[in-house]
């Protein structure tokens, strides 16, 4: 098994004990995946599981899985819902569900080499609603500290990527 890996694997149990309040951890984090790619095809291996990475035909890949630019939102989703569940619990909010629409605008001709252009989204918009039965008050307070602890929301805020996050009782 490759290094990294295991050294993930260990870490992530502690991760997970750390999530469930059955740990406190007094040291960084740290995540590792090993990729490998064949043309536009990257297959990459976390500790526990595979994720296909690929592009459309037009961009010369096979189309077999969504392509990076997706696969950073689809991560945007998925921290926002954690981070949402781990201070709901703090807050004992009532959390039933999070339903995610996230929506980027790229411009290609970073991509394409225009060196003015940015080469990653200028714009995301994000729109979630909440299951829940508690007040919009307390929807927006679980925003806000979701927003201010969310790591992959975060990145994107530091590399001034536009941010519209709207979120609303379902």
């Amino acid at each position: 098994m490759y290094a990294g890996i295991r050294s993930y694997a260990l870490e992530l149990s502690n991760y997970s004990d750390y999530c469930r309040g059955v740990v406190t951890l007094s040291k960084k984090l740290k995540f590792s995946v090993q990729g490998e790619s064949e043309g536009m095809t990257t297959e990459v291996s976390t500790a526990k599981h595979k994720v296909i990475i690929d592009e459309v035909a037009q961009m010369g890949g096979k189309d077999s899985g969504a392509n990076p630019l997706e696969t950073l939102l689809a991560s945007l989703a998925g921290c926002k819902n954690a981070t949402a569940n781990a201070v709901a619990r703090e807050m004992e909010f009532d959390l039933k569900g999070i339903t995610f629409t996230i929506e980027g605008e790229f411009d290609p001709r970073g991509f394409k080499g225009d060196s003015s252009v940015r080469t990653y989204f200028e714009t995301v918009w994000i729109e979630a609603n909440v299951s829940t039965s508690e007040p919009e008050e307390r929807v927006k307070d679980l925003q806000r500290q979701v927003e201010q602890r969310c790591p992959v929301y975060n990145l994107l805020k530091a590399a001034n990527v536009t941010l519209h996050d709207t979120w609303s009782k379902a």
